[in-house]
């Protein structure tokens, strides 16, 4: 699927605050602590719990929310399909579209059990011989 300018306007739009709590019942769902997902969006945002709410309860967009977030120099090896879209193919110029898929990436791995080293994109460490 292709990235408009309309579709990217509308999510950069969108109030996080109506956002975060489907993401947290969704984790929920699947047995996942709020600090898990809380640690998630940290790395990812580089925003702590109280800053995290203070974005929440200031209602800020998903633009406020990613102007003022310090993405993770790792954030480019979030790669894969969401919701359709293919992230590593979303065009430079939606950049915020992008961000955007890239965190809800995150929030499904985080659901579907994987490890928390591989969901913050960590790199392995080998035991010396």
């Amino acid at each position: 699927m292709k990235v408009t300018t309309e579709k990217n306007e509308k999510l950069a739009n969108m109030i996080f605050a109506s956002i975060y709590p489907l993401y947290w019942n969704r984790l929920e769902k699947h047995g996942r602590t709020k600090e898990e997902f809380h640690q998630v969006i940290e790395w990812f945002t580089g925003f702590d719990e109280k800053k995290l709410q203070s974005l929440i309860k200031e209602e800020v967009t998903f633009r406020t929310f990613f102007e003022k977030a310090k993405i993770h120099p790792n954030a480019h090896l979030i790669k894969g399909v969401v919701c359709g879209y293919r992230i590593e193919e979303i065009e430079d110029e939606f950049e915020l579209y992008k961000q955007c898929r890239r965190m809800e990436k995150l929030i499904d791995e985080l659901a579907k059990g994987r490890k928390m080293e591989k969901i913050l994109r960590q790199k392995k460490t080998r035991a010396k011989k």
